[in-house]
C-alpha cells in the first residue's frame, strides 16, 4: 500500500488531482485509513492511474474518463478512442484550413508589392 504522497510520485499525479479523481469516483484509494484520514493505494490503483493518464493525454475529458471506468470490461474504450481519432483528424483538417488561408494571404500580400 501506499500513501497518496508515494503514490502522487509514482504516477506523476497530484494529490491534488488524486484527491479530485477520489470525489468524482474516478480513482478512489483502496483503503481510507478511519483514524487519519489517510489514503492508501495499490498496486491495482496504480494501473488504473496510469490509464487515467493515457486518457487524459489523449484529450479524454473528464466525463469521458468516468465512462470508460465505469464500463469495466472496457468494451466502451476501443469506441471512444476511434470516436476521438475523428475528432482530433477534424481539427488537423481545420488547422490546415486556417495554415493555406495565411499563405493564401501572406501570398497575395507579396503580389501586390511587386
Amino acid at each position: 500500500m501506499y500513501r497518496i504522497s508515494e503514490f502522487a510520485e509514482m504516477t506523476g499525479l497530484t494529490k491534488e488531482t488524486l484527491r479530485y479523481y477520489a470525489e468524482v469516483k474516478l480513482l478512489e484509494p483502496a483503503f481510507i485509513d478511519s483514524k487519519n484520514n489517510y489514503r492508501y493505494y495499490d498496486d491495482g490503483s496504480y494501473f488504473l492511474a496510469i490509464l487515467l493518464i493515457k486518457l487524459r493525454r489523449l484529450g479524454f475529458t473528464i466525463q469521458e474518463m468516468i465512462s470508460v471506468m465505469e464500463d469495466e470490461s472496457f468494451a466502451n474504450l476501443e469506441a471512444l478512442l476511434l470516436q476521438k481519432r475523428k475528432l482530433i483528424e477534424k481539427q488537423i483538417e481545420e488547422l490546415q484550413g486556417q495554415i493555406d488561408e495565411i499563405d493564401a494571404f501572406l501570398d497575395s500580400g507579396k503580389e501586390e508589392e511587386l
